[in-house]
Formats: structure tokens, sequence, C-alpha cells
């Protein structure tokens, strides 16, 4: 009975959030749809059957980055291995209302402490030099690995 209280909290504290405008100059939080690499969207599929596990919000290289709801950064990221990605390979994963989520593509302020929702958090790296053509964008990803569009 306590579990399925503590789930039933959690459903509700994450209900009551919406995300703010991530990116300078995107202040709906417009996301990427189809370009020459791809699609945006939650589940659009990639290569070798994978799925996509986030959101791409549309953002110009070298813009500001705002935090989308009141919490924690917990950490800075590294994503890829691959040398021909490391311009676009810093993140973050932070953390608030009961949602743990990474961005990415995201160069951050900082590596930890608190935020508030529309607070400076970053800066867009330059997508553009690893993916010509792409709509340059920030991948916002749930670590549960559930669809963040309910959130925006």
């Amino acid at each position: 009975m306590r579990r399925v209280l503590v789930l039933l909290a959690v459903l509700w504290v994450c209900e009551g959030v919406k995300f703010g405008q991530i990116c300078e100059g995107n202040p709906s939080n417009t996301r990427r749809t189809s370009d020459v690499h791809g699609q945006g969207h939650y589940g659009a599929r990639r290569e070798g059957g994978r799925t996509h596990d986030g959101v791409d919000v549309i953002c110009r290289d070298g813009s500001v980055v705002y935090a989308p709801f009141d919490g924690t950064i917990l950490r800075s990221l590294t994503i890829y291995g691959d040398p021909a990605k490391a311009a676009i390979s810093q993140g973050l994963e932070m953390e608030g209302g009961g949602l743990r989520l990474k961005m990415i593509s995201v160069r951050p302020d900082k590596s930890s402490g608190a935020v508030t929702k529309g607070q400076r958090i970053g800066v867009m790296l330059p997508m553009q030099r690893v993916y010509p053509g792409i709509t340059s964008h920030v991948h916002v990803e749930l670590t549960n690995k559930r669809d963040p569009t309910p959130y925006f």
C-alpha cells in the first residue's frame, strides 16, 4: 500500500510540471520536425532499428539555454565517445518536480546546484559543425525513457 501511495505522489508532482522556454529565440519550444538527418519527435526511427528517446527543441548554435523548471543540476555529461562528434558532446542532467532529464548539445554554465525555471544554464553547441543541414536543437530526454512531450 505504501508503495502505491508513493507512486501516486510522484505522478501527481510530475503532472503539475510544465517546461518553460528552453532556448533563446524559441519562446514556444518549437520542436524539430523533419530534415535531411531525420526527425526530432519522441519515438522517431533511428539507424539500426533504434528509436529516438527524447524531443528535439529548435535552438540556434550559440544561443542561450534555460532551465525548463525549478530544480537541481546533478552533473555535466559527456555524450559521445566519437571524436567526430566532440563539438556537440556536452550536456547536463537535472531533476525537479519529480522529473529527471538530460539536455544534450549544451555547454553547461555549471555542473551542479540549484536553478530556477528560466535561468540561464548554458549555451547551445555548434551542431552545424557536426551535422551540416540539420535543424540545430537541444535534445531533451527523460532519464526513465518516457515521452517528455506532455511537459511542453
